[in-house]
């Protein structure tokens, strides 16, 4: 089984998704009524995602369960007769082969490999049946399908997008499920967002809903969940067996704002006599608490007058309780709905790795040593910014004209270190190329290494930051300094343009060597000799190939402009005289 892609969370324009953010001449604040302002720790936000996860059970008589949906088109066996199903519509034919003969014992295979989708997106390849009933079974064991997919959403929904200076930074228009799930996924803690309200909802019944408020839509899709057995029943006692064995920590708590802070540092354990406590090693608060089951189940705690403690006392509905989460509701005399999370771990989440990535982030200053966007390099974009990050989760990228502000995050996504980053597109667009989710493969005091790797085909990019400011730029850097970076190491021709034309396939598997004037390319069969220079006329670099008439590096032949270069990229163009077309060239260390 091989991942072959992972979609980025955060704000993807190949998908549609319209992002503007701007600094308005008038300055715009979240709406005072704390209800309709969503942060992403919200019991809203929360529905929403589960809402708009890829939903893999309206495929089940094909691969047998609600994790993964397959990518069609699939080839299947139905009682002997090989279908091809080209979309979800095809399916009907499966129903109709077994529904031939009502006595018979209908059977089904997959043609492998087959590509199935996870409720994240993600793709997976599988090869075999023993990989897909893994796959299940791994999904199974970690509480399976969470997908709320009892309703639709009508397209397209606009949300407002607030900095934690109660500002509008933005919009953001979705048209799909998809983008609304990469959208919510890309809020950081910092973000606060508000729906423009009203949307309709399309129930499975094919009905129509209005929804004029954050209220209204919570509980249309706890109704829905609930009234369609979306939620497992609670058993009292293994909720009573949870509840009583370990460590608790309040993850959310929101009580006409949230508030989830008041309890930093607390660890809450229930005893099986009723008995509660919260402690953060030098304060305990002493509690009590009672479950009542049924079809409306309820967690009473009741903490004293303790302030802050004093507002967890309530008679809380349970909305959903496992070993790692317990989410509860409650709904005021006065209409207002209160809402507190449990989970096993502290809400600033992490662990050594993350708390290390923060401390080197943090410490000092960073410049951008690499942009690669799928293999255009975009280094020099940002060569004169200097970028500071805060422990408050703000950002700054200053020049010695433009200052950029922004805001950054680390998480800890399924093992994998997440550096998100969102600065501000007004005064530089060119920040857009580097606000996204970015997977941390390899971090010290001197470099943070980042990739991002776009599902659908679009591509792989590669940024890292550095102590010290990327040198080469525009092609007018120090030609001495090109000419240390070519005879460090082996290069490959990672990109090679002729006219537009893609030729790159012709120097796979070639590495090649700059030695002092000689040039090597071989691919461990072939090997090819020839020279190079570099010239530096009135700042601007060219580096000189010549490889005679061997094919195919004869198409190498030729006085290159020099783009851009840096210590693992060197990118050139040549631009033929008498309308003769534009070649590109780019060699990237090994």
């Amino acid at each position: 089984m091989k991942k072959i892609a992972r979609l980025p969370l955060l704000f993807l324009f190949v998908f549609g998704m319209i992002f503007t953010s701007c600094q308005k001449e008038e300055e715009i604040f979240i709406d005072q009524n704390g209800e309709e302002t969503i942060t992403a720790n919200s019991i809203l936000t929360r529905l929403l995602i589960r809402t708009s996860q890829n939903a893999g059970d309206l495929d089940d008589i094909i691969d047998g369960n609600s994790c993964v949906s397959v990518k069609f088109p699939i080839t299947v066996i139905a009682n002997g007769q090989e279908v091809i199903l080209m979309d979800e519509d095809d399916i009907d034919l499966i129903e109709a082969i077994f529904d031939q003969f009502p006595n018979d014992t209908d059977t089904l295979e997959i043609v492998f490999p087959i590509t199935v989708i996870l409720d994240d997106y993600t793709e997976v390849v599988v090869n075999s049946q023993a990989e897909l009933d893994a796959l299940i079974a791994a999904c199974e064991s970690s509480g399976g399908d969470d997908s709320i997919s009892c309703l639709d959403f009508e397209y397209p929904i606009t949300f407002f997008i607030f900095d934690n200076n109660q500002q509008q930074t933005g919009t953001v228009t979705v048209n799909s499920d998809l983008e609304l799930y990469i959208f919510l996924n890309g809020i950081g803690d910092d973000d606060y967002f508000s729906i423009d309200y009203p949307i309709n909802v399309i129930l499975e019944d094919g009905s129509v809903v209005t929804v004029n408020n954050n209220a209204e839509l919570e509980q249309l899709i706890e109704d829905c969940e609930n009234n369609t057995g979306g939620g497992d029943p609670i058993d009292p006692v293994i909720f009573e067996q949870n509840l009583t064995t370990g460590v608790w920590y309040i993850t959310y708590f929101f009580d006409d704002f949230d508030e989830t802070a008041n309890y930093d540092g607390y660890e809450f354990t229930f005893a099986t006599d009723n008995t509660a406590q919260a402690t953060n090693g030098t304060n305990t608060v002493p509690g009590t608490w009672m479950f009542e089951g049924g079809s409306s189940p309820d967690l009473t705690l009741f903490f004293g007058t303790t302030d802050p403690f004093d507002e967890l006392d309530d008679d809380w509905d349970i909305l959903e309780a496992t070993n790692e989460i317990i989410r509860l509701r409650d709904e005021s005399g006065d209409g207002s709905v209160d809402y507190l999370t449990f989970e096993r771990n502290p809400a600033t989440g992490g662990g050594g790795g993350t708390n290390d990535l923060i401390d080197q982030l943090t410490d000092g200053i960073w410049y951008v040593t690499l942009l690669n966007d799928d293999g255009d390099i975009e280094t020099c974009d940002y060569v004169d910014y200097v970028f500071t990050y805060n422990l408050n989760g703000t950002a700054t990228a200053v020049s010695a004209t433009t200052t950029v502000t922004g805001f950054w995050s680390v998480e800890l996504d399924d093992g994998m270190l997440d550096l998100i980053l969102n600065f501000d597109i007004t005064a530089d667009p060119n920040f857009d190329d580097i606000n996204d989710d970015w997977d941390v493969t390899d971090f010290n005091a001197n470099l943070i290494s980042l990739i991002d790797v776009s599902g659908g085909g679009g591509g792989t990019d590669i940024l890292e930051f550095g102590r010290a400011q990327a040198t080469g730029c525009g092609g007018g850097g120090s030609g001495q300094a090109l000419v240390d970076a070519l005879e460090d190491g082996q290069w490959f021709v990672s990109e090679y343009l002729d006219d537009g034309i893609d030729e790159t396939m012709d120097y796979n598997g070639y590495t090649l060597t700059f030695s002092t004037g000689t040039v090597v390319a071989t691919n461990g069969s072939n090997t090819f000799n020839g020279t190079w220079a570099v010239t530096d006329t009135g700042g601007d670099l060219d580096l000189t190939l010549d490889f005679g008439t061997q094919i195919p590096f004869d198409e190498f032949n030729d006085d290159w402009d020099v783009l851009n270069f840096t210590n693992s990229i060197v990118e050139l163009e040549d631009v033929s005289g008498g309308g003769g077309g534009t070649d590109n060239l780019t060699f990237q260390k090994l």
